[in-house]
C-alpha cells in the first residue's frame, strides 16, 4: 500500500503531467524548461548521493524506522500538495519556488525508499519477502495506472470528446485556462501518499529500540559502508558489473524522467496525450519483467542486459529523429496532406503513433533491465556475501543519480536544443555497455 501511495508521485509529477506542464507552460520555452528541470534533478541527485548511502548503512543501528518514515511523509504530503499553487504566469508559486519544492520532495522520496525497503524482511519474513516485494511493485504500478486513468477521465477528456461515459466538463469546476487539470495531480499524489502510508505506519512490525544515538549510528554506518566497498572490490567481476551498472542504470532512468518533457516540447503533446501515454506505457511495462525473466533464462542475465541496453539505445536514437513533421529523421510528414488516422483525441498522425510505439520499446527493455540487473548480481556475488554486494548495489543506484540530469542540462544549455540535450544520455548507456564487456560470469548458471 505504501508503494502504491508513493509511485503516483513519480508518474504524475515527475514524468507525465506536472513537470511537462512546468516546462511548456510555466517556463514557456521547452528548451529552457528542460534545462531548468535537469538542473534541479542534478541538485537532488547530489544530495541523495551524499546522504542516502549513509542512511542505508546506518538504518539497522538506528532501530525503529516508522517514526522516521512518519516524519518524512508528514513533510512530503504538504510539500507535494503545495505544487497546486504553481499557477501559469507566476501568480502563485514562482518557478524557482516550484522547483525548490520538487527538489525537497525528490530527496525525501529517496530517503523514504531506503527506510521502506529496510522494513521488508522484518515485515514479511525471509520466506515471503520476494512475494511481498513483487506485490508492492504490482500495487505501485496499478495505483499509478488508476491515478492516470482517473485524471484523464475526470479532468483531461471532458470538453474534448462527446463520449457518454466522460463528464461534459472537468469535475469540481476546474478551469483549463488556469491549467488546473494539470495542477490538480499534485493534490491527487499528496492524497494517495497520505492514505497509502497509514497501513504501513499502524499495522506493520518495526525494529526494536537500540539505544544508539543518531550520530553514533551514522558513524558506525559509514564504517560498515567502507567495509562493504572493500569486500566488493575483492571480487573483480562483481565490482566491474556494479561500476557499469552505475552508468546504464542512470541513463535508463534519464530516458524515463525526461520522456514527458521531450514529448511536450518537441511533439507538442498536451496533458491528455501524456496521460494516455502514461497509462499505455505503464501497462506495457508489465511485459518488461516477463521478457527480462525469459532473456535471463535463455542467454543469462549479463547477455540479457547487453540486449536490453542496446534496444534502449536504439529506442533513444529513434526518438531523437521524431517531430510532428518528421518520422525517423528521413521521412517528411505534412499533416495537412494526410487525413487523421482516426477521429479520436490522441495519436491522430503517423508521427504521434510511431513516437508511442518507440515508447513501447523503451518501457519494455528498461523494465527488463531492472530485473536482469538483480539476477546478474546473484550470479556474480559470492553466496555468503550477498548482503555486502547488494548494499553496494543500492549505493550504485544513487551514487550517480545526478549524472543523467547533469548531461541533459549541459547538452541542452550548449546546443539550445531539447533533442541534443536528451541525446547526451546515450553516452551513459554506451559506457555501461562497454563495461559489461569486461565482466566474466553472469551466464545462464
Amino acid at each position: 500500500m505504501f508503494e502504491g501511495g508513493r509511485d503516483p508521485y513519480v508518474i504524475l509529477i515527475t514524468i507525465y503531467i506536472f513537470m511537462p506542464y512546468v516546462s511548456a507552460t510555466m517556463v514557456g520555452n521547452p528548451v529552457k524548461g528542460q534545462e531548468l528541470i535537469s538542473s534541479f534533478q542534478q541538485y537532488a541527485g547530489w544530495i541523495v548521493m551524499a546522504t542516502a548511502p549513509f542512511l542505508g548503512a546506518s538504518i539497522d543501528k538506528l532501530g525503529p524506522r516508522k517514526p522516521w518514515l512518519a516524519v518524512i511523509v508528514t513533510l512530503m504530503v504538504p510539500l507535494i500538495a503545495a505544487l497546486w499553487w504553481a499557477e501559469p504566469g507566476g501568480a502563485g508559486l514562482t518557478i524557482m519556488a516550484t522547483m525548490t519544492i520538487a527538489l525537497a520532495v525528490n530527496v525525501l522520496f529517496a530517503w523514504s525508499e531506503v527506510l521502506h525497503n529496510s522494513m521488508l524482511v522484518r515485515a514479511a519474513g525471509l520466506r515471503r519477502a520476494h512475494a511481498a516485494s513483487g506485490l508492492a511493485l504490482s500495487l505501485g504500478n496499478a495505483a499509478s495506472v488508476l491515478a492516470l486513468g482517473f485524471t484523464a477521465w475526470a479532468f483531461a477528456l471532458p470538453g474534448k470528446v462527446d463520449w457518454w461515459w466522460v463528464p461534459a466538463s472537468p469535475l469540481f469546476g476546474l478551469n483549463p485556462a488556469m491549467a488546473e487539470p494539470q495542477r490538480v495531480v499534485a493534490l491527487i499524489a499528496a492524497g494517495l501518499l497520505a492514505v497509502g502510508a497509514l497501513p504501513l505506519l499502524f499495522l506493520t512490525p518495526d525494529a526494536p529500540h537500540t539505544g544508539v544515538s543518531v550520530l553514533s549510528a551514522l558513524r558506525q554506518g559509514a564504517r560498515d559502508l567502507a567495509q562493504m566497498v572493500r569486500t566488493v572490490r575483492q571480487n573483480r567481476d562483481a565490482a566491474v558489473f556494479l561500476g557499469a551498472r552505475m552508468f546504464f542504470y542512470d541513463g535508463m532512468n534519464g530516458v524515463l524522467f525526461f520522456f514527458g518533457v521531450l514529448a511536450a516540447g518537441v511533439m507538442g503533446w498536451g496533458p491528455l496525450d501524456l496521460l494516455v501515454t502514461g497509462i499505455i506505457l505503464s501497462v506495457v511495462a508489465v511485459a518488461g519483467g516477463m521478457i527480462g525473466r525469459l532473456l535471463d533464462e535463455w542467454m543469462g542475465p549479463r547477455n540479457a542486459l547487453r540486449i536490453e541496453i542496446a534496444m534502449t539505445i536504439i529506442g533513444l536514437v529513434a526518438i531523437l529523429g521524431m517531430a510532428p513533421d518528421r518520422i525517423l529523421y528521413f521521412w517528411h510528414f505534412d499533416p495537412a496532406m494526410h487525413p487523421p488516422l482516426w477521429d479520436g483525441p490522441v495519436y491522430r498522425t503517423w508521427p504521434a503513433l510511431i513516437y508511442l510505439l518507440i515508447g513501447f520499446n523503451n518501457a519494455i527493455f528498461i523494465t527488463a533491465q531492472y530485473a536482469s540487473s538483480r539476477t546478474a548480481l546473484t550470479r556474480l556475488a559470492p553466496p555468503d556475501q550477498t548482503g555486502a554486494f547488494f548494499g553496494v548495489y543500492a549505493l550504485s543506484g544513487v551514487a550517480t543519480a545526478w549524472l543523467a540530469p547533469a548531461l541533459v542540462n549541459l547538452g541542452t544549455r550548449i546546443t539550445q536544443s531539447q533533442q541534443a540535450g536528451f541525446a547526451s544520455i546515450i553516452l551513459l548507456l554506451v559506457i555501461g555497455q562497454i563495461g559489461l564487456l569486461f565482466v566474466k560470469g553472469g551466464g545462464r548458471h
